[in-house]
């Protein structure tokens, strides 16, 4: 029960036999049409199988084995004789079958079509709904034999009921099949002679058969409907340029004959399709096959006088038939012609061209003819030409696409032991691989010796090499890059910078920010501000490196970057964390130097640095400083809690007394008095 028997008639399909007043001459003859239709459906070997595989069949006339002659027939399988339908049971049928399709009941609207088929057909409405329903579940194989069989009888008994629509609907639904149902359809529509326009179809069947790889098929409809089109002046069955060339691609690419393609050609005159550039690239891919060179110069010379803007996909083609005809020696001479011709403006090939060409060279084992053909069209490319648009670069790139990087290595040695100049290109692709792989070590090695050929990369290789570095935390690369982007002297250094910065800071490396600050910050192109420094020191303050964090301010000072509330909230804040207040006061009095020089032009007061100010202060002792804050924050208004430094007084000072500070400091001691007065502590 592996297999599925394919062959039926459609009588016996929709349920009727010659019993029901269709001779048997007409039966035998649509036995001899029909057979060969509804096996499409499956691509299985023809060999029958029990009947229950497809139970829609019934009754059938199929069996697995032939009744011996001795046993009496079992009436069960055997095709029952429909009764003829009189005038009144037909409205009611039609009716049902209405109703039926209304209600999405597919199985009763296929039994009332059944019986109705046994004598007439119905109307054209109900018919056409009929079939455009049965396509219309995707993937429904059993309703989709249902359409085709009915389709089949219609076409036979009267094709003029059929919209076109219809058979559109349908054959758009053999997309998702085998496709064969779909070619089988459309022969015995030009059988019958019913004629729809190609382009309600010819497009459906060029996408099915690219799909199945049913060429053969469509090949034998293509060259039916242009016989009949120039016989019978049906210009509406006139193929377009796309099914041409579909035809010419068959007959070039699978059967690769030059008498089907001379033959599609004379078609496409007589029928008056012109060819395009698609058309003369598929034959140059044949005559390349064949070695056909005088044809191909007629061909080149056709191609000029048509007078195509872009000539690539010809060239691509030509190439191909010599790469799979292992012509190297013409491929080579091909690119380096049109090179020139082009006056080394590039060939814009695609990728899939390159591709072929690395394969066909190292099918060969020809690394060295692939080094020698790089070095050749650097001859003859012109300097305007970007590095991703040269031949080296491609061939290069395909290497790497095909998985192949140590034969692009090869290559490469292979170039410098020729004695030749490697191109930018080719440089660029071995980089864009590196950078994939994340062997940013070996990158950034290689754009040294680039940069040091005097080769300029672009802005966009070193930042994407140098995003790779960050991502994969190899610093050393990262910088050994920058470097090497700023001695090329490449104007935008910011994205890279930025790039660094943020990766540092992501992970938590101050001093290696502090470094690279440090290196770039007389750099006109980088434009470094205050808040770069900031991070620096509020970086190196979370991990309590303190001294490094003073040092990066006092760096930042030097160079005459003004200090924020940012940088003074960082410090404190450092400070406070390890109980250094000492160092707090230092800050203190560093800002009001600023605040009595500057006024309020270098930063303002804010909240969080005053409340981090009297915080720290108060903790370590520090009243006078305390009270000198509190009265800068009532100039600039800004709202203080005293209950919340009352509790750090009580927290940290609840046994100091006025009596002992009176003995060691008076200044001291009003300072403490001022601040309880004020923090409401005497109260």
């Amino acid at each position: 029960m592996q297999t599925k028997f394919r062959v039926f008639t459609v009588y016996t399909y929709l349920g009727f036999s010659a019993a029901t007043g269709i001779s048997s001459c007409r039966t035998t003859m649509w036995r001899r049409r029909v057979f060969p239709l509804l096996r499409y459906f499956s691509s299985e070997p023809e060999t029958p199988s029990p009947p229950s595989l497809y139970s829609f069949l019934q009754p059938s006339i199929f069996s697995l084995k032939k009744p011996p002659s001795n046993q009496a027939p079992n009436p069960q399988n055997q095709t029952p004789k429909p009764t003829l339908l009189n005038d009144h049971q037909i409205p009611n049928l039609e009716s049902t079958l209405q109703l039926s399709l209304q209600e999405n009941n597919t199985d009763e609207a296929w039994k009332c079509f059944k019986s109705l088929s046994s004598s007439l057909l119905p109307s054209k409405p109900l018919i056409n709904s009929l079939i455009t329903h049965l396509c219309s579940a995707k993937n429904d194989t059993h309703n989709l034999k249902r359409a085709f069989a009915t389709l089949m009888l219609v076409l036979e008994r009267n094709p003029s009921v059929l919209e076109h629509k219809t058979i559109e609907t349908f054959l758009n639904s053999m997309k998702a099949t085998n496709g064969a149902p779909a070619f089988a359809l459309v022969k015995c529509m030009f059988k019958n002679r019913y004629f729809i326009p190609f382009g309600m179809w010819g497009e459906t069947l060029v996408e099915i058969s690219r799909k199945t790889g049913r060429f053969s098929d469509f090949f034998e409809v293509f060259n039916e409907n242009c016989r009949i089109a120039k016989d019978e002046k049906l210009d509406s069955l006139r193929p377009d340029l796309a099914a041409c060339n579909a035809a010419l691609e068959g007959c070039c690419h699978e059967l690769e004959s030059v008498a089907d393609a001379q033959k599609v050609l004379d078609v496409m005159s007589v029928l008056g399709v012109h060819p395009d550039e698609t058309s003369f690239g598929w034959l140059a891919y044949l005559y390349a096959i064949k070695g056909l060179g005088k044809k191909i110069m007629e061909l080149e010379d056709l191609v000029s006088r048509f007078g195509f803007s872009d000539k690539s996909l010809f060239i691509s083609k030509l190439i191909s038939g010599y790469v799979k005809s292992g012509n190297l020696e013409s491929v080579s001479t091909t690119i380096l012609h049109n090179l020139k011709a082009l006056d080394g403006k590039g060939l814009n090939f695609h990728e899939e061209t390159y591709s072929e060409i690395v394969k066909g060279y190292l099918e060969h084992g020809s690394v060295k003819g692939l080094a020698g053909l790089i070095l050749e069209a650097q001859k003859l490319e012109s300097k305007t030409v970007a590095a991703e648009k040269s031949v080296g670069y491609g061939i290069i790139n395909s290497c790497v696409n095909l998985g192949l990087l140590e034969k692009a290595h090869s290559v490469l040695d292979e170039m410098n032991a020729q004695g030749g100049s490697v191109g930018l290109g080719v440089y660029v692709s071995i980089l864009k691989a590196y950078g994939k792989e994340q062997r940013t070590a070996e990158a950034a090695q290689l754009v040294s010796e680039v940069c040091g050929l005097g080769l300029d990369l672009d802005v966009s290789s070193f930042d994407a090499l140098i995003d790779v570095s960050m991502s994969s935390q190899d610093f050393q690369s990262a910088f050994s890059l920058f470097r090497d982007m700023r001695e090329a002297r490449i104007p935008e250094l910011m994205g890279s910078y930025l790039t660094i910065m943020t990766g540092l800071t992501e992970n938590h490396r101050p001093e290696l920010m502090a470094a690279f600050l440090d290196e770039v910050v007389e750099d006109p192109r980088v434009k470094i501000g205050t808040h770069d420094w900031n991070s620096i020191i509020h970086a190196f303050c979370k991990a309590g490196r303190l001294e490094d964090a003073r040092r990066t301010f006092r760096r930042m000072v030097f160079l005459q970057f003004e200090p924020t509330e940012q940088t003074y909230l960082s410090l404190v804040n450092g400070y406070m964390n390890v109980g250094n207040y000492f160092s707090v006061l230092m800050m203190w009095n560093d800002v009001k130097k600023r605040l009595l020089f500057n006024g309020e032009k270098s930063f303002k007061l804010d909240h969080g640095l005053v409340d981090a100010f009297l915080y720290a202060l108060v903790k370590g002792g520090f009243f006078d400083a305390v009270m000198q804050v509190v009265e800068k924050s009532q100039e600039m208004k800004i709202f203080v809690d005293k209950w919340r430094y009352k509790q750090v007084f009580m927290e940290s000072h609840k046994k100091l007394k006025v009596s002992k500070l009176r003995k060691r400091s008076i200044k001291k001691m009003e300072a403490l008095i001022a601040f309880k007065n004020w923090a409401g502590l005497n109260t």
